[in-house]
């Protein structure tokens, strides 16, 4: 995950920064990890505002990641790692030797085609 930094040429740009994407794979989410997320907007139970400011975000998928880790003894291997709109780190899709798909939170040494143990 590298961060492009901007020359100085003008007071706006002195501060900026952005990621490159260049590291993701461009492939849609795994469905079975992923699920719908509704956004309540700052309302309650009755729809009523109790926290102002919240509101008019962009729709979202939340992927389910594996942050336990139970199985051992299997390898997986590196199948994608892809962006995740909830949280700042990328994730990582496992594939497992018995069949099983996994997302991980992706360190930045992970490349696609790698292979993994838990422990």
């Amino acid at each position: 995950m590298a961060i492009r930094l901007y020359r100085a040429y003008s007071p706006g740009t002195r501060s900026r920064s952005d990621v490159y994407f260049t590291d993701l794979t461009k492939i849609k989410p795994e469905k079975n990890l992923t699920f719908g997320k509704t956004a309540c907007s700052g309302r309650n139970n009755r729809g009523l505002i109790t926290l102002k400011g919240r509101g008019g975000a962009h729709k979202r998928k939340y992927r389910i990641i594996d942050f336990k880790r139970k199985s051992f003894s299997t390898v997986a291997r590196v199948a994608t790692i892809e962006y995740d709109p909830n949280r700042n780190a990328r994730i990582a899709l496992l594939h497992y030797g018995n069949g099983l798909k996994r997302y991980i939170l992706s360190p930045r040494s992970l490349k696609v085609g790698m292979e993994v143990r838990a422990g």
